[in-house]
């Protein structure tokens, strides 16, 4: 299966356990990684636009990362360890959903540089079961990921 929004965010299913994000940003692949690795920046696009606390950022192998999102719904908590950091280029990191304990993902994040101002992020994720990845799917992540990347792009765009 793949969806592709208006957005431009393309979610495409990969073998039994996969699944493949990727969508095109029109920055520059410098400017995308400092928001996705500065706390400061992260915390004003992550949540959709929700008020986030960044509990803790270490973005090193091993390094632990906790962050809890503060909406009208409630407190939600999320968080995982780093395996990789490749600054401008990659993030290698576990997820893990406080509402889902033990159902932990392996998310591999890439930042391509297009050579035009533009960037192509592409997110591997690797659940650990066929049905971690399909409720994931299914709870609506993919209109939560287009909120959190549009805010981003929001933020993007005032940045120096």
């Amino acid at each position: 299966m793949t969806t592709t929004n208006e957005n431009t965010t393309t979610l495409t299913m990969q073998g039994d356990r996969g699944l493949h994000i990727e969508r095109v940003i029109a920055f520059p692949r410098e400017r995308v990684w400092k928001a996705m690795n500065d706390p400061a920046l992260i915390a004003q696009w992550w949540g959709r636009g929700n008020k986030l606390v960044i509990e803790k950022y270490e973005p090193v192998r091993g390094g632990h990362w906790r962050f809890v999102e503060h909406s009208d719904h409630g407190e939600f908590g999320f968080e995982g360890r780093f395996r990789e950091a490749t600054e401008p280029s990659r993030v290698v990191q576990t997820f893990e959903w406080d509402g889902m304990p033990g159902h932990v993902m392996l998310q591999t994040l890439e930042l391509h540089d297009l050579g035009d101002g533009r960037t192509r992020l592409t997110t591997d994720v690797l659940y650990l079961t066929a049905e971690d990845r399909d409720g994931m799917v299914a709870s609506g992540m993919e209109g939560g990921l287009n909120q959190s990347y549009l805010a981003l792009e929001k933020l993007l765009a005032t940045m120096d």
